[in-house]
């Protein structure tokens, strides 16, 4: 079966929901591919800041957004060793943000089902579950075929045309299109993990970074009472503390099993939180990340989310950049008229656009990560921080949360 649109997009997360919402109300025909069945939990931090709010009232999910959302997160926090210090988190103080003025966390099960709903009364054409397998030139458009997944093999493959593919698949998982990465395996491999938690003592507006050795984290309070814990670590140094906890208990000991241990005994604010917490549900793993940028468009494939750049997820900027990729997106594809050499135009701008916005959070993302994950690092941080609190409320400026989403204002939803 053959089914003919003017964009396919591949991934329904924040990045794909996002770039489709706004194609799609646009008037474009839009499919979305998505190989996960929802509601589903991902490994994420969850937090979204203040100055997305705009763009989510733009894809009208702001008002679900904020009847489920955790608390404000008025304060940012570094537990780190036996420290543990706080300064204020820096609201959105002017602009469409400001009414909000602080950000807040929601479950992707929950966020990621707003958004793809949002996305199907918009218009979209939803396969799910389904996955992408291929994707080659056809005439003046591009083919991508997708198989069902969850035990349907025998189902006839279908064949989504094109003119305009988007990838927003994410980084963390290898796969036969152009688009997905190689996965390789190094010691150094950051590996993320998350779990949610309930009668956590975590104070409500608190989100503190977590330092330990070989990783670090972050804790936040999102709906339902769920406090969420998000962290990387390096391969090697798991590896070291499941062969520890095996000699130490003996018998089987799983890797989530070694992570929730390490930070318990490694630092206290998180210790502390956890004292009384329950786990509310398991805990997921993924990666390893693969923090930098990349291309925003190639192989005529545009790209999203990770997909085209990877902060480090130690600003807790993953969810915005997802978001505001996908817009930044939308609003470039809007500008062209049709054609190879006005997609590859869109491209360009596209880039350029992506870069101004988010490469400043990238490279301090990468120069906070190095600092935490280095010799002596963590003691450094902690040093710094103790003498001048006002650095963390510094750094969660210059990780983006205070920036607006350019183009809302004058931005044309419908397609001209």
């Amino acid at each position: 079966m053959r089914r003919t649109h003017d964009a396919v997009v591949i991934g329904a997360g924040p990045a794909g929901t996002s770039a489709a919402l706004a194609l799609a109300r646009r008037g474009w025909a839009v499919a979305i591919v998505e190989k996960s069945a929802f509601p589903r939990r991902k490994v994420c931090g969850e937090y979204i800041s203040a100055s997305n709010l705009a763009l989510l009232d733009r894809l009208e999910i702001g008002d679900a957004w904020r009847t489920w959302a955790g608390p404000e997160i008025r304060r940012v926090g570094l537990f780190s060793g036996e420290a543990s210090i706080e300064a204020p988190m820096p609201g959105a103080r002017s602009g469409p943000a400001a009414k909000d003025g602080f950000g807040r966390a929601l479950g992707r099960d929950i966020l990621d089902t707003l958004l793809i709903d949002a996305a199907r009364s918009a218009g979209a054409e939803v396969f799910q579950p389904c996955r992408a397998v291929a994707v080659e030139r056809d005439g003046e458009c591009q083919a991508v075929r997708i198989e069902a997944t969850g035990g349907h093999s025998g189902d006839e493959a279908m064949i989504l045309r094109a003119p305009v593919i988007v990838a927003a698949h994410g980084s963390w998982e290898p796969g036969p299109l152009p688009s997905q990465l190689d996965k390789s395996s190094r010691p150094s491999d950051l590996l993320g993990f998350k779990a949610h938690f309930t009668a956590s003592s975590l104070p409500p507006d608190l989100m503190p970074l977590l330092t330990f050795p070989g990783g670090y984290g972050g804790m936040v309070l999102a709906d339902h009472g769920r406090m969420s814990i998000s962290c990387c670590i390096r391969r090697d140094m798991l590896a070291r503390l499941r062969g520890s906890l095996v000699r130490e208990r003996g018998g089987h000991v799983s890797a989530a099993e070694a992570v929730e241990h390490h930070i318990a005994a490694t630092c206290r604010g998180a210790r502390d939180a956890l004292r009384q917490a329950r786990l509310d549900g398991p805990w997921l793993a993924a990666g390893p990340i693969r923090p930098g940028v990349r291309a925003g468009y190639a192989a005529d494939i545009f790209r999203v989310g990770n997909a085209a750049g990877e902060s480090h997820p130690i600003i807790a900027e993953g969810i915005s950049m997802a978001l505001q990729s996908g817009w930044l997106l939308a609003q470039e594809l809007g500008e062209t008229a049709g054609g190879q050499a006005e997609q590859e135009a869109a491209g360009r701008r596209y880039e350029a656009a992506w870069r101004g916005l988010f490469s400043t959070r990238v490279l301090a993302a990468e120069a906070i990560a190095r600092l935490a994950l280095g010799p002596g690092g963590a003691a450094l941080m902690e040093a710094v921080v103790r003498n001048f609190p006002q650095a963390l409320t510094l750094g969660a400026r210059l990780s983006g949360k205070t920036k607006p989403v350019p183009g809302l204002a004058g931005a044309r939803m419908a397609r001209g």
